[in-house]
């Protein structure tokens, strides 16, 4: 219980970058991170061994892979001095040495039905505790003066930026789903909870990015649910499977019938769906997606010019013409996974991210784990416009999907979403 609790504290406190000291290289969270691994470390030399060897074997061999590939990318970078900036490499050296050795020793170490819950179960109520404190923050119940909880109109929290608080809304708002189907009771009404209060604070981000994930995540989510309850033999003779079978049946004509109705108000769907973009669609959305596309364009030069190898570790872009910075102006990152991920270690890292990410949902689907699988598509929306790798909940997040999924025998499939 010790072992989970600090993991769990150390996940929901990794938020809280704008507590950290400008003088100390690693927060709260990545300090309590840092002694989690020094207690799962020893616990794995003093233990029964690996506790889920099957799904150790997919992301060791995840990791193996990426470390070389970057390990070429570095090679190729130290021909060209003048594009590297060595502090941003040691940084994104020790973030992916964390996260490599955090997502390893979770899956080494915690049992599916066991510790791993009950760490699912930690992080759920300190998030649902930090989510109570940050929204008092922002709406001046009570005060701390290193703090600032909004960023203009967006809200941020505790967090650096309202994107990285929007990421691990878009993570706990489908664990929460997962807890609440498999709970009971209380537990049952707390994941729910848990669920409609992280949704309501990704929202109060502003972020475009959670708010796609979200809308496409939904009927997904709902789409796997309703498979689960056709196909699942213990659903056969249930209400559930003929409330699935009923709506299944009604959706075509239901669809076909509300054409008319959607074409004579498509002017209002799209006026709705640009105020819920940031700065209702206009100038700062804008603004953002012509930075981004630079970036972007920059991102695929830098790659090419590598040969498809990367340049390593640390980000390569210049900043744009018109982004300013206080102090010397240091090199940018794409802020998208596989273009970030592109200019590190080329087409090979690219494949090698996206064959874990699609590996994972893969198992997810086939263990019936719908609120995982849910997760895993939630990630790779995110990873479109942010680079998520140096985050430890996504790698929590994928732990759990890979231990609970290569977990599950096909004689289990049935009492899934029971």
């Amino acid at each position: 219980m010790i072992g989970s609790a600090l993991l769990a504290l150390g996940l929901v406190l990794g938020t809280a970058s704008q507590l950290r000291l400008s003088s100390v290289p690693l927060g709260i969270g990545e300090l309590l991170l840092v002694l989690w691994l020094g207690y799962a470390s020893l616990q794995l030399l003093t233990g029964s061994g690996v506790r889920n060897p099957r799904a150790l074997l997919r992301l060791g061999t995840f990791w193996v892979c990426f470390v070389f590939i970057l390990s070429v990318g570095g090679f190729l970078a130290l021909l060209r001095p003048e594009i590297v900036d060595p502090s941003l490499v040691v940084h994104d050296i020790f973030a992916y040495l964390l996260v490599a050795a955090l997502s390893c020793l979770i899956v080494a170490t915690m049992k599916s039905e066991g510790t791993l819950r009950q760490a699912l179960w930690f992080v759920i109520a300190l998030w649902n505790a930090a989510v109570v404190v940050q929204l008092a923050l922002g709406w001046g119940f009570i005060g701390m003066s290193s703090i600032d909880p909004w960023y203009w109109d967006r809200f941020r929290g505790w967090s650096e930026n309202p994107n990285q608080l929007a990421l691990y809304c878009a993570i706990l708002v489908p664990l929460s789903v997962h807890l609440a189907i498999s709970a009971r009771g209380f537990g049952r009404l707390a994941a729910a909870f848990s669920c409609i209060a992280t949704f309501f604070v990704g929202r109060l981000t502003k972020s475009d990015t959670f708010l796609i994930s979200m809308s496409l995540s939904i009927p997904l989510f709902i789409g796997l649910r309703l498979r689960n309850w056709l196909t699942s033999p213990e659903h056969r003779v249930s209400l559930r499977f003929a409330a699935a079978a009923l709506f299944v049946a009604a959706i075509v004509p239901l669809s076909l019938s509300l054409i008319p109705y959607g074409a004579a108000t498509a002017d209002d769907a799209e006026g709705l769906a640009a105020s819920m973009l940031k700065d209702r669609g206009g100038e700062a959305s804008k603004a953002t997606a012509n930075q981004r596309l630079n970036l972007w364009q920059d991102a695929l030069q830098i790659g090419f010019e590598s040969g498809s190898l990367g340049l390593g570790p640390g980000p390569h872009l210049e900043r744009p013409t018109g982004v300013t910075d206080k102090g010397t102006p240091l090199p940018l990152e794409a802020h998208s996974t596989p273009l970030d991920v592109y200019t590190q270690g080329g087409l090979l890292g690219v494949l090698a991210v996206f064959a874990l990410l699609g590996g994972t949902f893969a198992l997810l689907l086939r263990a019936r784990l719908d609120a995982l699988a849910v997760l895993v598509v939630a990630l790779a929306i995110f990873s479109l416009s942010h680079f998520i790798l140096r985050h430890p909940t996504v790698w929590f997040a994928l732990a759990v999907g890979l231990v609970l999924g290569s977990d599950r025998r096909p004689s289990q499939h049935a009492r899934i979403g029971s």
